[in-house]
């Protein structure tokens, strides 16, 4: 009998049954974090999923490293906008902290 420990849903991966992203178990799990250390920070699963959920990573490995750089790309994106949009929002301020930024920079 297959146990399936991770679904596809809402355009990313999710440990089955939950709200904790398949992301955060590859990351940790990338850093070297053990399984037992995994789930000491994700009380909600059991060592068992954790387990399922690196199998699942390990076994679909291309497929889900080309996810997250995509996701990594997006993220970094979506921050470049928020940036300019806050710079184009308070233009004088950003201004102002240039000079004085460049002015440090005289003072050195």
């Amino acid at each position: 009998m297959d146990k399936v420990y991770v679904e596809k849903r809402d355009e990313g991966y999710w440990v089955k049954g939950t709200r904790i992203s398949l992301d955060s178990i590859v990351y940790a799990f990338r850093r070297g974090a053990s399984p037992e250390s995994i789930k000491r920070s994700f009380p909600l699963l059991t060592l068992e999923e954790v387990y399922g959920a690196i199998t699942f990573y390990l076994a679909h490995e291309q497929e889900i490293d080309a996810y997250l750089r995509q996701s990594e790309i997006e993220l970094e994106a979506q921050a470049d906008a928020r940036r300019a949009e806050t710079r184009s929002a308070n233009s004088e301020l950003f201004e102002r902290l240039e000079e004085a930024r460049k002015e440090r920079e005289t003072v050195k």
